[in-house]
């Protein structure tokens, strides 16, 4: 039996279910609070690094602990991520991820020692790796196909807006005041999650079919007209029922090659491009260049809210990192993500998301922990190996990415996977 969407379902338009409603936009918004919070706690590390240094004595190795340790607790948050978000819904699982990101806002505000600074920022990056995962997964799965693309991109825009809004912040104030304000985003989410809905498409596949309708009206507007919409998504959950439920080593089969490929690459090659050896330690770059830390800070807040730069700051080094932060923000940043949320069947795709984070943050991990020491062995050496590594990633993008543009998350998925029963 053919997996595809029925015929008759992909060829008619339903206009109507590409309505922009008050309730998606809103959705939308208490989703992205958490892409926010994704934001501000990759940016904290780099605006606080000679205070912090300096208040706790640290040394190098030692901070480049408290940068990394981030990643190692997003690891494990990503690892788990798709099961809990399959167990207790995509809504829940945000609200849980907030209340790791809430406490350990709480611990590094409150610390005087470094084993509770690590565990502070070990415990954000649980509930970030967690977030990573959820948030994009979440918006693909409310939108309709038309507009889908454009408010994915909203969670790039809001990891941006968090890491600017936090070096700008962090330029002013001291580390422990803006760890406090790192909170401020994780309670926003936590309290507007009471007034948002659940994803129809984790409904559907629970079995809720009656709060499925339900909410996929909410989100399209009481006029619209969501049969067909409704018909496609049932008849391929339906469809994909009869497969047992997915695990980690069913994503290795033939038919999920090219998805875990893609899914894989793009996680992969994001990370060792290097931009989280920028994020993270952006202003010791800046000084290593000869410059002060906050002009370059405040040159990457407007790089990253706005991706243009002014063409009056002549060093080679701060026009290198602003003209390679813009264009992340523009492509890899958030398209990877977008494309993780995308091509996995619903069956698979807690197992398979929960990977490809997970490879996300082992390569964050490794890039934000070597940066330091790779710049002591050549600075000239280690962003030559980043430019390489952007360059294979122009070649694996052009070769093996599907474009996903106007088109419903099923019929993605299928043309894909090539899943049959």
């Amino acid at each position: 039996m053919d997996l595809a969407p029925e015929s008759s379902l992909i060829e008619k338009e339903n206009l109507d279910s590409s309505a922009t409603t008050i309730t998606l936009f809103l959705t939308t918004f208490v989703a992205v609070a958490g892409s926010f919070v994704f934001g501000s706690a990759i940016g904290y590390s780099s605006p606080v690094q000679s205070d912090l240094t300096n208040d706790l004595n640290l040394s190098v190795a030692e901070y480049s602990l408290f940068g990394s340790i981030l990643t190692v607790g997003a690891m494990i948050g990503a690892a788990m991520s798709g099961r809990i978000s399959d167990l207790i819904g995509r809504r829940a699982t945000m609200g849980f991820s907030e209340m790791f990101c809430s406490l350990g806002w709480l611990v590094i505000y409150l610390s005087k020692v470094t084993i509770w600074l690590d565990a502070g920022r070990f415990l954000v990056g649980y509930g970030m790796g967690i977030l990573s995962f959820v948030v994009p997964v979440y918006i693909a799965e409310i939108t309709p196909k038309d507009l889908r693309g454009c408010f994915t991109t909203v969670h790039q825009l809001m990891i941006c807006l968090g890491v600017s809004i936090t070096y700008l912040l962090g330029s002013f104030v001291g580390w422990r005041i803006l760890a406090l304000i790192g909170m401020v985003p994780c309670v926003v989410q936590i309290m507007g999650l009471i007034f948002i809905p659940e994803s129809p498409r984790w409904l559907a596949k629970v079995g809720r079919w009656e709060e499925f309708e339900i909410v996929l009206q909410r989100l399209r507007g009481e006029s619209a007209d969501v049969s067909n919409e409704s018909s496609e998504i049932k008849e391929y959950t339906r469809r994909l029922s009869q497969i047992s439920e997915g695990g980690i080593f069913d994503l290795f089969q033939e038919q999920y090659s090219k998805s875990l490929l893609v899914g894989v690459g793009l996680m992969a090659l994001q990370q060792f491009g290097g931009v989280n050896g920028i994020s993270f330690y952006a202003s010791s770059i800046f000084v290593s260049a000869g410059l002060s830390s906050k002009i370059g800070m405040i040159a990457m807040v407007i790089v990253q809210g706005v991706r243009t730069f002014s063409g009056g700051a002549s060093y080679i080094a701060l026009t290198g990192v602003l003209v390679y932060t813009g264009s992340f923000s523009l492509g890899m940043g958030g398209i990877p993500w977008v494309i993780m949320s995308e091509i996995f069947p619903i069956d698979i795709k807690g197992s398979a998301g929960s990977l490809v984070t997970v490879v996300s943050w082992v390569g964050s991990w490794i890039v934000s922990f070597a940066f330091n020491f790779l710049m002591n062995w050549s600075p000239a050496g280690t962003f030559y190996v980043f430019a390489t590594i952007c360059g294979v990633t122009v070649i694996f993008v052009a070769k093996l990415v599907p474009e996903t543009k106007s088109r419903t998350l099923e019929e993605i998925q299928f043309s894909i996977n090539y899943v049959t029963l």
